[in-house]
């Protein structure tokens, strides 16, 4: 864990001097570190992260979507979960379009709520949420589970929860993360080994 932590921070730090080839070094030292406990295989940590920036591109590039919502894409092994808020149904349809026609994507998850964006401070919180809820899963006590593994979005409160985990590990997670202040809701976007 430590030799990730470095490798995290190390990266991070030279972002600054790195300018143009940022992208680049962050999204590969992301996909080293996770793929080192991942039940995934590299080759599908890349297309994961391959899907999220195509479908958050075409986000980008749609002036009409961009400033009718906020909303994110968030693949895990090609399964798309879609969250944020957008100004009515039609725009939250046409992300899951976007996402559902991506290349390698197998299902999309929309759960993208019809309301104002986050404002700032909620968003602020959904981020202190999602840190508490990552140093939790550090509490888990089960034979081989690894925190790592559990990918964590938060949504104005709603706890958004992704990974390859067994039955015993998703009840584990949600125990630990559905008590912490602030979380509203949780809900699984497990799939299950």
């Amino acid at each position: 864990m430590k030799k990730i932590l470095t490798l995290i921070v190390v990266t991070s730090l030279s972002l600054p001097l790195l300018q143009g080839c940022a992208t680049a070094v962050v999204g590969g030292a992301a996909a080293g570190a996770s793929v080192i406990h991942d039940r995934r295989s590299a080759g599908t940590v890349l297309d994961d992260q391959t899907i999220t920036v195509k479908i958050m591109n075409e986000l980008l590039n749609n002036r009409e979507l961009r400033e009718h919502s906020s909303m994110s894409a968030t693949s895990y092994n090609q399964v798309v979960l879609l969250t944020g808020q957008a100004e009515n149904a039609g725009y939250r349809t046409e992300f899951e379009r976007i996402a559902r026609n991506t290349p390698m994507v197998k299902r999309t998850v929309n759960e993208v709520q019809i309301s104002p964006s986050a404002t700032l401070v909620e968003r602020s919180k959904d981020s202190w949420i999602t840190s508490k809820a990552k140093i939790e899963l550090f509490n888990v006590k089960l034979p081989r589970f690894d925190p790592t593994r559990v990918k964590v979005i938060t949504e104005k409160g709603v706890v958004y929860l992704m990974g390859m985990v067994t039955a015993e590990e998703a009840e584990a997670v949600v125990e630990k993360i559905r008590y912490l202040d602030g979380v509203t809701k949780v809900v699984k976007v497990f799939e299950y080994i």
